[in-house]
């Protein structure tokens, strides 16, 4: 770990930590946790090859939160010195001795801590200087204006990093952190024809530069996506399979997750309520959370309340197998935490053997989306209506651009009416899946 790079050092992190308990525990708390993080980045940006903006951000921050019996107070500060410490650490307890007693607060079950915390290779510093990251960035978006004369605009191309560093304690005992890395290349250009002006963009993020695409196929891809919408149609109003391009396509289980998320389910405010054991997605699907990737963006081995992650099986020839709970929820909801306080690790979608063709093949006449607009989706119903922008397909081929498009159905009946899963698979994200082909959703238009 290079603590040098970083304003305070992992053990001065912990320390801290360390203190927060000892002082909570003085002021009278049954139970205490504190989380304390610090991190920076830099952001590079040029358009028309000029340099747009060169920005550096550089924060810190610690959380306290604190039980008196079944009553929790939490207060937060970015003053690490002694005095702000102690200062937070008594507003938490303030907090919590004036609030009502919640008997499903508390802290995490002993026996489920993370015991060995496995280093799972998510921290790749990138020695980047400004004058290089202006360099690439002027290369993407050179290569994105470069693939067609009709592209005469640029909305820019980014380089960014970002590092962080935190230690997470609690008064059972448990103290864990490590460091982590963030980077990615962007851009985005504007075509235009007799018919109007359209824009797309493309990016590659991982944890370690070296694993970025090169920020010419980022450009020539931005470009290429962006020329190939030029001259779009609108569609007659009807009923047609929808084909989701793998980088819109992890929505569709961003929408699941959430449904079968704790705080979704004990507020009642899920269109999959007493899902488990039950088929609701298409037999075809097999989706897994693999919390341990090396170099994942979404891995983990503990979650926020110091629970040990674990590789498991979500959905099994489409049966839920298991929700996505903190200790909160859980109880709520008379169960055991996931290990997902804060959210899911690595949502793997297994595919059905299909590359993009044959997706296409198998969709035969049917409508390709590559951009969704607005928020329409109805997280107690499922009902699901999004603006749209995509391709038209007859004969298994592209044939023009749509846009100007609604598509609407359920989600229950989207997810059990998947018909086929591609293998184009997006690397370096949280939740990996490829193209998902839906049998049929009503497509409005004209």
């Amino acid at each position: 770990m290079q603590d040098s790079r970083f304003s305070h050092s992992f053990s001065t992190l912990q320390q801290i930590s360390q203190d927060i308990l000892k002082q909570a525990k003085n002021a009278g708390a049954s139970a205490c946790e504190a989380e304390v993080s610090q991190a920076f980045g830099q952001n590079v940006s040029v358009r028309q090859n000029e340099v747009e903006t060169i920005e550096y951000n550089r924060d810190k921050g610690l959380g306290v939160t604190v039980h008196f019996g079944h009553r929790r107070g939490h207060a937060s500060t970015s003053d690490f010195s002694p005095d702000a410490i102690l200062d937070t650490v008594k507003a938490a307890c303030s907090i919590a001795r004036h609030t009502a007693s919640d008997e499903f607060a508390g802290l995490a079950d002993e026996a489920l801590l993370a015991k060995d915390i496995p280093d799972l290779d998510l921290y790749h510093p990138w020695e980047l200087g400004v004058e290089q990251a202006i360099s690439l960035a002027k290369v993407c978006e050179q290569s994105a204006m470069a693939v067609d004369s009709r592209i005469n605009n640029s909305e820019g191309a980014s380089v960014s990093t970002h590092e962080s560093l935190f230690v997470y304690a609690n008064s059972l005992g448990f103290i864990g952190g490590y460091p982590s890395s963030r980077q990615s290349i962007s851009c985005a250009v504007v075509a235009e024809s007799p018919h109007g002006m359209q824009r797309d963009y493309w990016y590659s993020s991982a944890r370690a530069a070296d694993d970025l695409d090169a920020p010419e196929i980022i450009g020539r891809t931005a470009g290429l996506r962006t020329v190939r919408r030029l001259d779009a149609r609108k569609l007659k109003t009807m009923q047609v399979p929808v084909l989701f391009e793998a980088s819109i396509a992890s929505g569709l289980i961003g929408h699941f997750v959430g449904a079968v998320s704790g705080g979704s389910l004990y507020r009642k405010s899920s269109f999959l309520l007493d899902s488990l054991g039950k088929e609701i997605f298409s037999p075809l699907v097999q989706l897994s959370e693999q919390p341990h990737l090396a170099k994942g963006m979404g891995s983990s081995p503990f979650d926020n309340e110091g629970v040990a992650t674990r590789a498991r099986d979500v959905i099994r020839d489409g049966v839920l197998q298991g929700y996505f709970l903190g200790s909160y929820s859980a109880r709520k909801l008379g169960m055991t935490t996931t290990g997902n306080a804060g959210g899911s690790h690595n949502l793997i979608l297994a595919d059905t053997g299909h590359d993009f063709e044959s997706l296409l093949a198998t969709m035969g006449t049917g409508l390709l989306v590559t951009e969704l607009l607005g928020q329409g989706v109805n997280a107690v119903t499922g009902d699901y209506s999004r603006g749209a922008a995509g391709f038209w397909v007859e004969g298994g081929e592209i044939q023009y651009p749509v846009e100007e498009i609604t598509i609407a159905g359920n989600l229950k009946e989207m997810l059990r009416n998947i018909v086929a899963i591609g293998n184009d698979i997006l690397p370096h994200r949280s939740r990996q899946c490829g193209s998902i082909l839906i049998g049929q959703m009503t497509v409005a238009g004209e």
